[in-house]
């Protein structure tokens, strides 16, 4: 149902593990690692224009509040109208609502399929417990190694099933392998989404509008609910999962950083340009003099 999206996922992670393999061995979990984050590269590197775009779509938005507010109090009682007012401003100022999405939305579905693909890889029943759907069909260690998975034929998922990162299977959760290699990486990578993903938060929360009306609520959900739920959820989630998870994250705060300074810099320059056009337009009932 979902192949439209697991087998693009799988291709690119096989073409960056090719890579790898070819320099550091077929064997290696170091390829397998530098796969999965070149995976996210490729990702965000695609989205970048669709993220630089929802980033201007929301400051355009922070700018347009007191108009919005205006058209709000303009027409208390007709809703329909306060739409399509809303609307016109938006069309007026270039704000597409829909553009904003496309970021979120191919993260989420990038994420839905490597989170398949790399569950793919054991067709055992072991990881039962693992969302996203169950094996229909549970096969024994041999036919599992056997069997190819999407873009990965029989030898890489026998290279995958094997590949470690300081001792902890990329393929093992730290619920199904508590052993103390799978603690030390498992419990490093969960601590380290989190904090990311609650600074990741905090830099979006920091760019609202404090005009506008927030929900209390979300904000709390995107402080330390999130965060906490990548912490405890962590541990049910495979090693390589965790590994896109930080990476994901790691680039959204340095994407932050720079988009949002960008977009201030070019913040400043406008608003300096309307004080000093201010400044040289002629007063009112003034004629405006001719340079010779």
């Amino acid at each position: 149902m979902f192949d439209f999206v697991y087998y693009p996922v799988s291709a690119v992670l096989w073409l960056w593990h090719t890579v790898f393999a070819a320099v550091l061995g077929p064997t290696s979990g170091l390829a397998w690692v530098l796969a999965v984050v070149f995976l996210v590269a490729s990702l965000r590197a695609v989205l970048f224009l669709p993220f630089l775009k929802q980033a201007r779509t929301q400051a355009v938005m922070q700018r347009l509040q007191p108009q919005m507010k205006a058209i709000q109090k303009k027409y208390p009682d007709d809703k329909q109208q306060q739409y399509l007012e809303m609307q016109k401003l938006r069309k007026e100022h270039g704000v597409s609502m829909l553009a904003g999405c496309l970021p979120a939305l191919g993260q989420g579905l990038v994420f839905f399929g490597l989170f398949h693909v790399l569950r793919s890889f054991d067709r055992t029943g072991t990881a039962g417990h693992l969302p996203f759907g169950s094996t229909p069909a549970p096969m024994t260690a041999e036919q599992n190694a056997d069997t190819a998975n999407y873009f990965f034929d029989a030898p890489e998922v026998q290279s995958f099933l094997q590949a470690k990162l300081f001792g902890a299977p990329l393929s093992g959760t730290l619920a199904g392998h508590p052993t103390v290699a799978m603690a030390a990486v498992a419990v490093t990578l969960m601590l380290i989404a989190a904090v990311a993903t609650h600074f990741t938060a905090r830099a979006s929360i920091a760019r609202q509008d404090p005009s506008a009306q927030q929900i209390p609520m979300m904000n709390t959900l995107m402080l330390w609910v999130f965060p906490a739920g990548v912490l405890f959820g962590g541990a049910f989630l495979p090693v390589a999962i965790l590994l896109y998870w930080v990476s994901n994250n790691a680039w959204t705060l340095a994407q932050q950083h720079f988009v949002y300074r960008r977009l201030d810099a070019e913040s400043a320059a406008a608003a300096k340009e309307v004080v000093v056009r201010k400044a040289t337009a002629p007063k009112p009932g003034v004629k405006p003099q001719r340079r010779r």
